[in-house]
This record gives C-alpha cells, structure tokens and sequence, in this order.
C-alpha cells in the first residue's frame, strides 16, 4: 500500500490508474486502497490522494485540463484578471458542461499526452493571446519570456492566429511586471524613450522617461517602512534634478486617462528634458 501511495504522490497526487497498472500495480491492490479510503476516485479511470491539489482533482473529474489564465496563474506569471478557472477540452468533448469555468474547446498546437491536467506553456500561452484582451495577454507573455518559461523562436514555428503572431513579434522578455507592460503599449505613440528599472542614487525606478522625468507606480506594499524609503529617494531625485511623480496601481489598470493626463502635461513642460 505504501508502495502504491508513493507512486500516486511522485506523479502529482492525480494519476490515471492505467498509468499504475503500467507500473506494476494491480488493479485488486488500487480498488482495495480506494475501498478503504487511502485514495479517492474523482472519475472512472482515476485517483487521487486525499490531501491532493483540489483543482487538479476538479480537473480530472471533469475530464479537462487547466489552461490560459488559471495555468499561468498556477505558473506565478502576472495576470491582470482570473475570475473562473479556463479549461481547455477537445472539441469532440461535447458532452462537458461546466457552468462555473471557462471551457475552451480546441486543438492546442502541443498535442496533450494521455493524463495530463495541466497545459504546458506552449498551449498555455497561445489560449491565451486568443481568450484575453491584448494588453492582458500581452503581459502575461512578457512575464513567461522574462521568467525563460520560452523562447521567442519555439513560438515562431507554431502554427499562430493573427493575435498570437503580433503578440511573438511585440512581446518582450525584459518587462519585470504586468505594470510595466501596461505602461509601455500605452506610451508607444508618445515617441519619447522610456527606460525601465533604472538604477539612481542607489534604488530602482520604474520607469524614466526622456532623460529627467521619473514615474513611480505604488503597489499595496507601499507603506509604513517602505513608504519612508521611497519619501527619502524621492527627495534625493528632487534634488539631482528629476521630476518624479508616483501614480498607483489603481490608477495604471483602473483609471489610465489620469496617468496620462499627467504624464503628457509633463511632456508638454519638458520636464523629461536634460536642463
């Protein structure tokens, strides 16, 4: 039993019991070890431990795999929004009804092995360019390039849709958070340089635009100890000749026309120059 409990463990804690069968187990031995309730059976052809991942669990009852934005989540990429659980399913499967996710009935270019519950990056990343809105997608391909979850040239041999094929050519593997993505598809037009995670006077800024001109953007971090270290730094930027101005979180994702509003006031001053 403790044999079988081990082999259920080192492949995920889910596992098809064809798989144990392949590896030595009998079937007396996996039906004796669900009976006395060692194991679960969340689906005919399956088990899990009890204290197993519950959405790994989920999935395979329901016969998907977890994909898009729940797979890049579960892969600690930035995403902006993940408000029900995507699934990816064959569109053969069309007996599925899951009201509370988001199924996405399609042939992934990476063919799924048999058992498998979660979407490797490949998949992952092309539902995503077709699920999410281009800045969203775009961030969370930023952040899998900036990780070196993959490289630019294994997704320039798939087989692409138009969003995901603009998303090989503009995605960067130098944006550290969702945050600077943002900011950066949305100053594109303003043809001003904007560098990001610049190091003066010894702390990292988020983005300086021009030569002088510094946006801070403050997450819910941002207090107590922190806020005094970045009162500090920003007097001693003051004091070397930058202009700094901080907007929140909020504001980037939620109200964008007062960031920019700001920001091209600014511009239109020339604070951004060199004196």
């Amino acid at each position: 039993m403790k044999e079988l409990l081990r082999a259920i463990s080192a492949r995920g804690g889910v596992v098809r019991t064809a798989a144990l069968t392949d590896a030595g187990f009998s079937r007396h031995a996996i039906a004796a070890a669900v009976a006395n309730a060692r194991v679960i059976a969340p689906r005919r052809g399956w088990v899990a431990l009890p204290d197993a991942d519950p959405m790994l669990v989920s999935a395979a009852r329901a016969g998907v795999v977890l994909t898009c934005v729940t797979r890049a989540t579960r892969l600690d990429l930035w995403v902006l929004d993940h408000d029900v659980p995507h699934v990816g399913a064959p569109p053969s499967a069309s007996r599925l009804e899951l009201p509370r996710a988001k199924v996405h009935w399609s042939v992934p270019p990476v063919q799924r092995a048999p058992g498998q519950l979660e979407d490797g990056i490949l998949n992952t990343l092309v539902l995503i360019a077709a699920c999410q809105p281009y800045e969203a997608a775009r961030a969370v391909w930023d952040s899998a390039l900036n990780r070196g979850l993959v490289a630019k040239e294994e997704l320039k041999r798939l087989p692409l849709r138009p969003p995901a094929r603009r998303l090989v050519e503009e995605a960067s593997q130098f944006s550290d958070s969702g945050l600077e993505t943002f900011v950066l598809v949305r100053l594109a037009w303003l043809h001003v340089p904007i560098r990001t995670q610049i190091w003066i006077s010894g702390h990292r800024v988020d983005f300086l635009i021009g030569d002088r001109f510094v946006l801070q953007v403050d997450g819910g971090h941002h207090v107590g100890r922190q806020r005094a270290e970045d009162v500090a730094h920003d007097a001693a930027l003051t004091l070397l000749g930058f202009h700094v101005i901080r907007v929140t979180y909020a504001q980037v994702v939620e109200r964008w026309h007062e960031v920019q509003d700001v920001i091209m006031r600014a511009v239109a001053q020339g604070l951004h120059r060199a004196a």
